[in-house]
């Protein structure tokens, strides 16, 4: 692609970003974040308590960037076909033949809202769609949209009748996002935005054609051997054996994160250079997205939460113990 070309995609996303904050008060990093996973190609899960405008964000994010939109409503008693799809017997002629129905998973993207709410079988039958981009029913696969993605939802504080997400099927996304609650101000202006109804309409900037011309992009991106380096650095010193795991790693860490971390921050570390118009990556953006990243990737032991030490303290660390290693 040429340079101008990138230019103006880079352009589109900052008018994308703006138009998607009209619609969602405050949460701006999150917005950040979000464009960053969708321009790296990968699924998010979002986390957060009712009513901070999860689903709201996902159906703005649909229109702005003229994209399908697929909502499904996870429950303990939705089964895998009633995501995926099922075959339909159909009167042809003088017989009956099979029909693929395809099921809310076919969007360009999918709101998993509640995840956690569904059973495990359930659960895993986005496993595949969210890896793959592709959907088995039978003796058939089928292909997903392009470009696609999952956004899903999940409750922290509700823990009766949901069924944690396995580590694998975690893995599977590039980011875990925590939604904070809203401040005074930002309050005060979802109070104006919902119940006086002064909503700013959003208007579409972004096509599908364009971002995938934007992960194109990212993918070509180089990155110096230094930086990239210390990506790998990250990954190996939330591993509690390894040579650079710290002393807090050491204590509170069970696992470390695998391989599929360190391809979501390369991958979104360049989107993040790409959209702040800079064609290398630094190691301010490998810190910036590195939380993201690995949070729902180390899994801390029994000490952690007896001394109540979160995945995101331990992480933090980890990035100030590896400053002093940085290299240019």
């Amino acid at each position: 692609m040429k340079e101008e070309e990138i230019k103006g995609l880079v352009d589109k996303v900052a008018c994308c970003e703006k138009e998607i904050g009209k619609g969602i008060i405050g949460q701006k990093e999150i917005i950040r974040q979000v464009i960053l996973a969708i321009l790296a190609d990968g699924n998010v899960l979002l986390e957060g308590v009712p009513g901070l405008g999860k689903t709201e964000l996902v159906k703005t994010i649909a229109k702005v960037m003229d994209l399908s939109f697929s909502r499904i409503q996870f429950t303990p008693d939705l089964m895998p076909a009633d995501i995926t799809g099922t075959n339909l017997i159909e009167k042809e002629g003088d017989r009956n033949v099979f029909r693929f129905q395809p099921g809310p998973v076919f969007a360009n993207i999918v709101l998993a809202d509640e995840i956690n709410r569904a059973t495990p079988k359930t659960q895993s039958a986005l496993l595949e769609a969210m890896q793959e981009k592709t959907v088995t029913v039978g003796n058939h696969t089928y292909e997903m949209p392009k470009p696609y993605m999952v956004l899903a939802t999940q409750n922290p504080i509700e823990n009766e009748g949901t069924y944690p997400l396995p580590e694998a099927q975690l893995d599977r996304f590039l980011f875990k996002l925590l939604v904070e609650f809203p401040d005074l101000q930002e309050l005060k202006e979802i109070m104006h935005l919902t119940v006086e109804e002064e909503r700013e309409e959003v208007t579409q900037v972004l096509t599908g054609e364009d971002l995938l011309l934007l992960r194109q992009a990212v993918r070509e991106m180089p990155v110096a051997e230094a930086v990239e380096e210390y990506a790998l650095k990250l990954i190996l010193g939330t591993h509690p054996e390894s040579a650079y795991a710290g002393e807090q790693v050491k204590k509170y860490v069970l696992a470390g994160a695998s391989p599929r971390a360190a391809q979501a921050i390369l991958r979104t570390a360049k989107a993040r250079a790409l959209i702040m118009g800079r064609y290398n990556v630094s190691f301010d953006d490998i810190d910036f997205v590195a939380p993201a990243a690995l949070r729902h990737r180390v899994a801390m032991n029994f000490d952690a939460l007896s001394d109540n030490i979160t995945a995101d303290m331990v992480i933090r660390g980890l990035q100030e113990e590896m400053d002093g290693r940085k290299t240019v």
